[in-house]
């Protein structure tokens, strides 16, 4: 969703006033997202649950806003033990300064043009930086069999699942020896 920021911003009729001002007025906008996957690239997850976004828009400084927010979003992602979908609930905060005439700032604007903002691009840098780290569909999940790839929280597979130590592998090379003969 684009949102028009232009009028925040006085005509250039009064420039005194707009360069004096620091903080303006506040302005709530409710917008929702567009995009109903979070594509990364190589993996992308389906957005299964979005809620509007409360933005809270207010002046700062001649050319500048400050957005304040708090997101809520469901993505169904696999589990990193059984790999059976699961969907992680992502809460955040918006806080971030932007400055219309800053062009040559370090920042990535690419969500901005003129003195609009796609918020889209404003919130997908935030749920990048709020994923979990793992991801699982109960804390005591217990993954799958590495010998035939059974989920092993629905049935058991009765694999052989030993692994011998490695640290004892020369002494399994002596008895080895000792039991050839």
């Amino acid at each position: 969703m684009i949102l028009d920021l232009s009028g925040l911003f006085p005509d250039s009729v009064r420039p005194r006033k707009a360069e004096s001002a620091g903080r303006g007025t506040e302005r709530k906008y409710t917008v929702k997202l567009d995009t109903d996957t979070l594509d990364l690239g190589r993996v992308s997850y389906p957005i299964a649950d979005k809620k509007p976004i409360d933005l809270y828009v207010s002046r700062s400084g001649k050319s500048g806003i400050h957005i304040e927010g708090e997101a809520s979003l469901t993505l169904v992602m696999p589990c990193d033990r059984c790999l059976d979908e699961t969907r992680q609930m992502l809460s955040f905060k918006l806080d971030r300064d932007i400055d219309f005439e800053d062009k040559d700032g370090e920042e990535d604007m690419s969500f901005v043009e003129g003195y609009s903002v796609d918020v889209d691009g404003l919130v997908f840098p935030e749920i990048v930086l709020n994923l979990p780290m793992k991801v699982l569909c109960c804390e005591d999940c217990k993954g799958i069999c590495r010998v035939c790839g059974t989920n092993l929280n629905r049935e058991k597979c009765g694999c052989d699942t030993f692994v011998p130590d490695p640290r004892m592998a020369a002494i399994n090379d002596i008895f080895s020896k000792f039991s050839n003969k």
